[in-house]
């Protein structure tokens, strides 16, 4: 589960009012549809008032024509009571409609960007499958509600109201009993909810388990298949659905004992008013036409108990989403614009970048030190190579520039200025990075390296091609340019996606380019094209390589000598080799083993 911020309280129909800030903007279609609601609503009140004017008034005459005339008069009346019901009914079925994709669609842009904002700290304890999961099962929760369920709540409420006031006008005496038992079946109805509230809310968070589950083990396809795992998988995978059914079946279970006891005791309570009404007539109290209009108002109030038994649980398990999505949007980075930023100063030749005594732990490890009294200066232009075993802090210092995370101790600088000073866009726009997995979009060659930045011309983007050395292979591709790559790239080979990637830091031609393994995934030929194309970009902006293939940054102006979060020696390679330590071991050990390169 997530260490998500969690709301006070059990999930009720007030959870709802979370919907407020996206339902405002559409005042108008609300109070249409409102409107359209009511009429609605009065439309079908009319029709037991007609029915008993054609019942008393209709049945009375006694010359046979007129008889005919006012039957057919009484019934045209009831017929435009069916067709403004009818018109009213649509036109409040495509308003509310409306309303219930177009909220729906906010909510979930809204979500989406609001977890695009996050640092990688919020991924670190929420899983993407368990986001996922909000964006889809609950905001269609949310939309069924929004969209329907609320819609038939409201104009049943109306509905019930008006019936229950018309019985209580015409039948004062027998209804004031009904009511008197209506309370008793109020009370065990509240115990039922809040069973229901609780259940739903288990049984949305078992859906989302399911649905983080099949988000990984999907995305690490190979893998799992590699190893044979996919019968393993789809047990664990068939765990989890079941336990998210035993969820949904003790819910299902409890909202079906409310509603058959919400429908047998108010039509228990219903039968013994109407009963009563029958005792009337034959006392010769009522007429039979009076008879027919409780009849009508005691099934529009049953119905609409009954359907708002129904609703009810609807409103339940949508206050359960809208809480799970509040939740959402209530995180909070811990990496934000500063509120009066900083501009950039202009540069030529690239970026000046400082750490100044930078002390940092990731907070899923706060007991571990990624970096300590980290202390580097890095001029414009300058190509700075860090070296050294895994763990040893390298990509924490590029995850620190990019500001991804704070330091809790210490000043990372960018061209004189604080990066916590900066605007995120600004500092980031200044950088380009090539990163050790290859990120392909399931898109064309064409956008994926445009993406670097979105308004270069195809001749631009086809440059950066050329100049990462991806020109050709990409030409020789079924549809050149326009070929679609497949989910994560999956029709390119490892060093065609890096080729991809590096192209598109090209294009964005930041001051400041960082490379982590850019080469890690090349053949020997590849990696010697690459390099020549990395050598040229490399000239007019400054660079921070992360290597642990040490033929790679053998022309470095300085190698940074990582360990244990800590600088442990800087210099050139020949000094670094003369000097001994820890980089000499290291090299010793990969031109042993490689000593071609």
């Amino acid at each position: 589960m997530s260490d998500l911020p969690q709301r006070p309280g059990a999930s009720s129909p007030r959870s709802l009012s979370g919907l407020l800030p996206f339902i405002r903007p559409y005042r108008a279609m609300v109070m249409l549809a409102g409107l359209f609601l009511v009429l609605a609503a009065l439309s079908t009140l009319a029709f037991p008032v007609a029915l008993k004017i054609l019942v008393d008034e209709g049945l009375v005459a006694t010359e046979p024509g007129a008889r005919v005339m006012q039957l057919r008069g009484h019934f045209l009346a009831l017929f435009g009571v069916a067709a403004a019901l009818g018109a009213f009914s649509a036109a409040r079925f495509y308003v509310v409609s409306w309303l219930g994709e177009r909220i729906t669609a906010d909510l979930r842009n809204a979500v989406y960007a609001h977890v695009l904002r996050q640092s990688p700290e919020f991924f670190e304890s929420t899983r993407t499958g368990e986001v996922l999961s909000r964006l889809t099962t609950d905001t269609t929760l949310v939309q069924t509600v929004v969209g329907s369920s609320l819609s038939m709540g409201l104009r049943n409420v109306v509905m019930g109201i008006g019936a229950l006031a018309a019985l209580i006008v015409t039948n004062p005496w027998v209804m004031t009993q009904v009511l008197g038992i209506l309370v008793l079946v109020v009370l065990p109805s509240l115990y039922f909810g809040r069973r229901v509230r609780k259940l739903s809310r288990a049984s949305q968070d078992r859906v989302a388990d399911s649905s983080a589950i099949a988000a990984e083990v999907l995305g690490e396809i190979p893998v799992v298949q590699s190893y044979v795992q996919e019968t393993r998988e789809a047990e664990r995978f068939g765990r989890s659905t079941e336990e998210a059914f035993q969820t949904a079946r003790k819910r299902t279970r409890v909202r079906a004992l409310l509603v058959a006891f919400m429908i047998t005791a108010t039509f228990g309570a219903l039968l013994w008013g109407l009963y009563q009404g029958t005792q009337a007539v034959l006392a010769g109290r009522i007429s039979p036409g009076h008879l027919g209009q409780t009849v009508v108002f005691v099934i529009i109030f049953v119905g609409a108990v009954a359907v708002l038994s129904e609703v009810y649980g609807d409103l339940l398990r949508a206050a359960g989403a809208t809480e799970r999505l509040m939740e959402l949007l209530a995180a909070r980075s811990p990496v934000a614009d500063p509120a009066q930023p900083r501009t950039l100063p202009p540069v030529q030749g690239g970026s000046a970048v400082a750490f100044e005594a930078v002390g940092f732990h990731y907070p899923s490890r706060p007991g571990q030190a990624a970096l300590q009294d980290f202390s580097l200066a890095i001029r414009p232009g300058e190509t700075v190579a860090l070296v050294g075993p895994s763990g040893a802090g390298k990509s924490t210092v590029l995850q620190l520039l990019l500001r991804f995370y704070d330091a809790q101790s210490g000043d990372v600088k960018l061209d004189g200025v604080p990066v916590r000073e900066l605007s995120l866009a600004a500092l980031r726009g200044r950088i380009g990075i090539v990163p050790q997995d290859s990120t392909v979009f399931s898109t064309s060659a064409l956008e994926n390296i445009r993406y670097g930045r979105p308004e270069a011309s195809d001749a631009e983007v086809m440059a950066a091609a050329k100049a990462a050395f991806a020109h050709e292979f990409i030409a020789a591709l079924p549809e050149g340019y326009a070929t679609y790559l497949g989910e994560r790239g999956v029709r390119l080979s490892g060093g065609q996606r890096q080729r991809i990637s590096i192209a598109r830091a090209m294009l964005k031609n930041p001051p400041l380019l960082l490379l982590d393994e850019a080469t890690s995934a090349l053949d020997a030929e590849s990696e010697r094209v690459v390099q020549q194309a990395l050598e040229a970009a490399m000239a007019d902006r400054t660079t921070l390589v992360i290597a642990h293939r040490l033929a790679t940054v053998l022309k470095a102006d300085r190698i940074v000598v990582m360990e244990a979060g800590r600088i442990v020696d800087i210099g050139r390679h020949d000094e670094l080799v003369a000097r001994g330590g820890l980089y000499a071991r290291l090299a010793a050990m990969q031109f042993e083993l490689q000593p071609a390169a």
